[in-house]
């Protein structure tokens, strides 16, 4: 019984001394100062694009013994794709690109639906499926799986103060890797389509 007593007083010490560190809030800060760092293929899709409402509201927690367990990390993956589908460096890639509000003002329409995010072994990853319509048609729907770049040495060295970086960082990567890979499958699709 009294073995019962600590460890609960033990979990509940540890779980109040829980340090939250929400990495989309400051993750549109995070893409200005890499502007430019990647280069996305050119297309010239003109689209409006929808995230799911689940995609919009997603939230992934998660704790990494390399920086500590006091700490939470919680990725709200919506909030980052937006960010990034708004970022210079996503708009340059496209004719147009811009998020729906009521009537669509483009020929296209993608539509983002998350089916799943992680981070484990040091990495996002990542699986989005992307659909395009063009003139009410789908022309495109495919599932891209990518993964970012290990951050297991700026976790280790770097700590719980290079953690929310590491986590910006590789889920960047990943979704750069499916928007490439995305824009190359639209070139084909809308080709194909005519």
């Amino acid at each position: 019984m009294i073995r019962l007593i600590v460890l609960f007083i033990g979990v509940t010490l540890i779980a109040g001394c829980t340090i939250k560190h929400p990495i989309a809030k400051d993750y549109s800060q995070y893409l200005a100062n890499n502007k430019g760092e990647v280069t996305l293929p050119k297309s010239t899709l003109e689209a409006d694009y929808e995230i799911d409402s689940a995609t919009e509201t997603h939230r992934y927690e998660f704790r990494a013994a390399t920086v500590g367990y006091a700490h939470l990390w919680i990725v709200e993956f919506g909030q980052m794709l937006e960010a990034t589908l708004q970022s210079d460096d996503v708009q340059a890639s496209f004719g147009k690109l811009s998020k729906i509000n009521g009537t669509p003002q483009n020929s296209g329409l993608l539509r983002f639906n998350l089916e799943n995010y992680e981070f484990k072994d040091h990495m996002a990853h990542v699986t989005l499926n992307i659909s395009l319509e063009q003139d009410g048609k789908t022309v495109l729907n495919k599932t891209y799986h990518a993964k970012g770049k290990s951050q297991g040495g700026k976790m280790f060295f770097g700590g719980p103060f290079a953690m929310k970086n590491a986590t910006q960082q590789s889920t960047k990567f990943a979704i750069d890797e499916i928007l490439r890979d995305f824009i190359n499958d639209t070139k084909a699709a809308t080709v194909a389509a005519r």
